[in-house]
């Protein structure tokens, strides 16, 4: 499901999406109907145009698993971009059928998490909400709240398809760092004083690794998984 500019739909909708998000169903007149696996929601955001826009619910925004920023392109790619507006567009090319994509899930249960890998990723987690005594006290006062647990058990499955995506079958602590910033950014709420000051989530997140140490893991032997 693309849900093209998510902030524009009403309550009534936002409601509707989060029993689905949850449930993996939806209710019309009393009758629950679930949806096909595997079933995926992606949503467009724009995070400058407000105008006829609603607020998405906490609740809602902590149900999607990845919060990406897409930037202005560079020069060289928005070249490109104008380039390829001259011409006809190509038909699309599928890549990838929902066959595929089942496998590739399936494939992403049998990779290998190793309990300090788990440590890590709840670290992480817990130092957004602790940030004193982590050594961040100068940033406390810029999280009204912090990352809820769906941000560590986002962080390691994310971090299991990243590892998949890589060719290995067991997670690395750099796959977490690097979907950190993803996993998290949107389960941040900052106080005002954050808003005046130009403090980012991105901002606390960058701060918190590198603050948290990594574990070291012993990588000579690669460890055992199930085939």
């Amino acid at each position: 499901l693309l849900a093209d500019e998510i902030n524009r739909a009403p309550a009534k909708v936002q409601s509707a999406l989060l029993e689905v998000m949850q449930e993996r169903q939806v209710t019309i007149a009393g009758q629950s109907h679930p949806v096909p696996e595997p079933f995926v929601v992606m949503a467009t955001q724009n995070p400058i145009e407000t105008e006829g826009t609603y607020q998405l619910p906490e609740a809602q925004v902590d149900r999607f698993m990845l919060k990406v920023v897409v930037g202005y392109p560079n020069a060289s790619e928005e070249a490109q971009v104008g380039a390829r507006s001259l011409r006809a567009g190509l038909p699309p090319r599928e890549v990838l059928d929902v066959e595929g994509l089942i496998a590739l899930q399936r494939r992403v249960d049998d990779v290998y998490v190793d309990p300090r890998i788990i440590s890590y990723a709840v670290g992480l987690v817990e130092a957004t909400r602790r940030l004193s005594y982590w050594g961040a006290a100068d940033l406390e006062g810029y999280v009204a709240y912090g990352a809820s647990p769906r941000g560590s058990i986002n962080l390691v499955h994310g971090a299991r398809s990243l590892a998949v995506l890589r060719g290995r079958r067991y997670v690395l602590p750099s796959d977490v760092a690097e979907l950190a910033p993803d996993v998290l950014r949107h389960r941040l709420v900052l106080s005002y004083a954050a808003l005046t000051d130009g403090v980012t989530a991105d901002t606390v997140i960058a701060r918190v690794l590198g603050l948290v140490p990594a574990p070291q893991l012993d990588l000579a032997i690669e460890p055992a998984v199930s085939a």
